[in-house]
């Protein structure tokens, strides 16, 4: 038995905000690096180009995950959030790579930065205007369950925090008149982005793989079935994953051989209620079993 899950077509809007946000930012992080040729400035605008395409591929992404369930997709359509964190986790690596290499050039031949003082305040504004589009994201990340919109937060966080060091680097240089400092500055943004391109990658395959649970969340299952089991019933073979907002969870219960139908199945539907009220966004499927009967033990392997 299952409950269905609320439209959330509605999530487009917040992949729009970033697709916004990204091209403010490109445009003002690009006139930032024309006026003062700071490779680090450089880096920092080609990542926010990456955030362009993230926002893009979110907005595709979203817009299909938010289809209902259909003849050929019967669990509906929200593992499609995977494929946009895991494109925008390779986006993010595939900026990092370019930045090092742009990096270890400049590095290789300083260049004096020109124009300090207004490629900073350009540079800051951008860096504003994608904190504050990145905590939007985040909070409804968290409120809706969506990995794409955490993804896409994590990323604008980041670009905040690689702004934040580009800055650093640029006024350092200006301070001390070395101009490797940089090119140096830009190795370690890149260094950054290969962290977060990394952990967005580990999580997105994680829910293509069918991973369980969090350890924390199927513990609030397990609680939620505790007072059956004062009542003679138990359980066994219970399988819990996420799809996106979505979370899945089975289970077979097994009760008296006496019992009716009827009064197995009000049971099996208090016991969904219950795992219903524990967690957001989660299905729930039960099989009801004797629980002097030997067959139904042999369903307690994973692959039976």
């Amino acid at each position: 038995m299952m409950q269905s899950i609320s439209n959330r077509s509605f999530l487009t809007r917040y992949a729009w905000l970033s697709i916004g946000a990204a091209l403010l930012t490109i445009g003002l992080k690009f006139s930032a690096y024309y006026l003062t040729r700071s490779v680090g400035l450089l880096s920092d605008a080609l990542e926010s180009g990456v955030n362009l395409a993230g926002a893009l591929m979110a907005l595709a992404m979203l817009t299909i995950a938010a289809r209902p369930a259909d003849e050929e997709h019967t669990y509906g359509h929200s593992k499609a959030e995977y494929f946009s964190s895991g494109v925008e986790g390779a986006l993010i690596l595939f900026a990092a790579v370019g930045i090092a290499y742009t990096a270890i050039q400049r590095l290789l031949h300083p260049q004096p930065i020109e124009q300090v003082g207004l490629g900073l305040i350009i540079s800051s504004a951008a860096s504003l205007a994608n904190l504050a589009v990145a905590l939007i994201l985040r909070s409804a990340a968290q409120k809706y369950q969506s990995i794409t919109l955490k993804a896409d937060s994590q990323h604008l966080l980041t670009d905040v925090w690689t702004s934040v060091g580009v800055l650093i680097g640029i006024g350092a240089v200006s301070l001390t008149g070395w101009d490797w400092l940089d090119p140096v500055v830009a190795l370690f943004v890149a260094v950054n982005i290969v962290w977060s391109g990394v952990r967005i990658e580990r999580e997105s395959v994680s829910g293509l793989m069918d991973a369980a649970l969090p350890a924390a969340e199927q513990a609030l299952i397990i609680k939620a079935l505790e007072p059956y089991q004062s009542d003679g019933v138990q359980y066994h073979a219970l399988r819990t994953r996420q799809s996106g907002a979505r979370r899945f969870v089975s289970l077979h219960v097994l009760v008296p051989d006496e019992w009716t139908v009827r009064r197995g199945h009000r049971l099996l539907e208090r016991i969904e209620a219950d795992i219903r009220q524990t967690l957001p966004n989660v299905i729930v499927f039960t099989h009801l079993e004797a629980l002097n009967d030997s067959v139904s033990y042999d369903d307690i392997p994973l692959d039976r």
